[in-house]
């Protein structure tokens, strides 16, 4: 493994920044002191600073030479909204938060990597250093894009990398195409006419109606789908009733939808809305349908892709670079990749057996109450971030 001296030695220095945001997550839009210890180290080091964008957005800017080519880098600062069972020193000291998907440890591998570019800047170009807040249900990208990220700081491409529980440490994952599904929400509630349970005939019942409706949605993903397309259709709440004697008069049916294409989403929307409509109608019922798209799919460009896989192996030897195979979960680093060139990446945070004593029973898992970030990862992560940049913007080269 070809890690960079000056990285591994800053390393624990970088650990206990880390250890710091840890034990002090904050949730989405609401990162204050998160960005406050960002812009303080970047301009400890000597890097300018643009703050707000996206609310409590922060942006480095390190610049080399004279080419106008650019790079960002982004990683994710927000925690998101449950208890820690973790007791050892670091465990979040805030009630109902945690950084359980390793935000704080994204953070760290950035800011390790904005260390050595204050010293050293074997590049010449632009990078442009992103910590990006609310990836956790807020959309945070999407707003920092809303805001003019790309227009202020122009980049040829933008790269983002995210840990991976259960890999071992020292390898990366990274493929072109897509590599996470889009997220989305859907409420349907059935109108019917309560009325008594020993007399059915006299009421217009929405149970069965939902659950004919469950039933047919998942002939969406099985006929009309094409087979070699991934889609999933979860109805994951049904209520209704409030007594057992009583037929009620609505029933509400929530759940998600899951695709790694916009094209396969929009067909399995409109065919929900059609079967739902339809279906209440048949038994003589209306019902109203919402359907919310959340993040969009998250698509490496094949270009990118292949450049980062490059840099991986060149750090820890081919074998250790896996394809990273798609995941149903959702990240709104998708809103940048739809706006520029390039791709999103795991990094393996090993099996959980790094947790210090006083860690949670559960698994070190993404959303876990027992989750820790392994900061052994810290070097490993600022070296390939360092090395991407390099590369990217190397003397006398073309834009990528």
């Amino acid at each position: 493994m070809k890690l960079i001296d000056a990285l591994v030695s800053a390393a624990p220095a970088i650990a206990s920044i880390r250890r710091d945001l840890h034990a002090h997550p904050e949730l989405c839009f609401h990162e204050q002191r998160t960005a406050d210890v960002v812009a303080a180290q970047l301009t400890q080091w000597g890097i300018p600073v643009h703050r707000g964008m996206g609310t409590t957005g922060v942006v480095g800017i390190v610049k080399a030479g004279t080419s106008n080519r650019a790079i960002g880098l982004r990683a994710d600062m927000d925690a998101l909204p449950m208890q820690e069972f973790n007791t050892f020193a670091h465990a979040s000291q805030y009630a109902g938060k945690m950084h359980a998907c390793g935000h704080d440890g994204h953070t760290a591998m950035l800011l390790a990597a904005a260390q050595h570019f204050a010293t050293q800047r074997n590049f010449d170009g632009t990078v442009y250093l992103i910590f990006q807040p609310a990836e956790e249900g807020g959309g945070g990208a999407r707003e920092m894009i809303k805001d003019g990220l790309f227009e202020q700081f122009p980049m040829q491409a933008v790269f983002g990398m995210h840990n991976w529980p259960g890999s071992e440490v020292g390898k990366f994952a990274v493929s072109a195409g897509p590599v996470m599904a889009s997220s989305n929400e859907f409420k349907i509630t059935i109108r019917g006419k309560g009325g008594h349970a020993a007399m059915p005939h006299n009421a217009l019942d929405p149970v069965p109606v939902a659950c004919q409706m469950v039933q047919a949605f998942q002939t969406i993903i099985s006929r009309n789908k094409k087979p070699i397309d991934a889609g999933v259709i979860s109805v994951t709440m049904i209520h209704a009733g409030e007594a057992t004697n009583v037929i009620p008069d609505s029933c509400e049916l929530q759940g998600t939808v899951r695709t790694f294409s916009i094209e396969v989403l929009d067909m399995i929307e409109q065919r929900m809305e059609e079967i739902a409509r339809h279906t209440a109608a048949a038994f003589g019922m209306e019902c109203s349908f919402e359907f919310v798209r959340n993040y969009p799919p998250t698509i490496n460009s094949a270009k990118e892709a292949e450049f980062a896989r490059q840099v991986m192996a060149g750090i820890v030897g081919e074998a250790r670079v896996g394809a990273q195979e798609p995941t149903m979960g959702a990240e709104d680093f998708a809103y940048m990749l739809m706006a520029k060139p390039g791709c999103y990446a795991f990094i393996a945070n090993g099996d959980g057996t790094h947790r210090e004593m006083g860690h949670g029973g559960g698994p070190c898992m993404l959303h876990n109450p027992s989750y820790d970030f392994n900061d052994t990862l810290i070097p490993l992560g600022a070296t390939y971030w360092v090395r991407l940049a390099e590369g990217w913007l190397a003397p006398g080269g073309k834009s990528v």
